[in-house]
C-alpha cells in the first residue's frame, strides 16, 4: 500500500516581511516568503514553510510546477486534503505562523 499524496495550488509572494500562510487565493493558498526568488531560494522557502506548518518531514514536499512563477503546485505525501485544509486554515488564522531562519 503506498502513501497518500495531495496536489496543492499556492500563490507565492517572495520578499515578504516574514513568512506566512495567508489564507485562501481563489482555489489555490496565497503564502509569502521572506527569501527573494533568486536561484530557487523562494521555492526552498516555500516548501519549508509549509513543511513545518503542516508538521510533515521536508522530503515529503515536492514542488511539481511553476519553479520559476509565483503560481506553484506542490506535491504532500502522507497526509490527506482535509487535515490539509485544516492545518492551513489555522495558519492562516494565526495558529503556526513560521519565522524564517536565517
Amino acid at each position: 500500500m503506498s502513501a497518500e499524496t495531495t496536489r496543492l495550488r499556492l500563490r507565492v509572494s517572495p520578499g515578504a516581511g516574514r513568512s506566512a500562510v495567508v489564507g485562501r487565493h481563489g482555489d489555490a493558498w496565497k503564502v509569502r516568503v521572506t527569501e527573494a526568488p533568486e536561484r530557487g531560494r523562494a521555492n526552498e522557502a516555500v516548501l519549508r514553510l509549509l513543511s513545518d506548518t503542516l508538521a510533515l518531514p521536508r522530503t515529503a514536499l515536492t514542488l511539481v510546477s511553476g519553479h520559476g512563477a509565483r503560481e506553484k503546485i506542490v506535491e504532500l505525501t502522507g497526509m490527506g486534503p482535509a487535515l490539509i485544509e485544516r492545518r492551513l486554515t489555522s495558519a492562516a488564522a494565526g495558529g503556526r505562523v513560521r519565522k524564517e531562519r536565517r
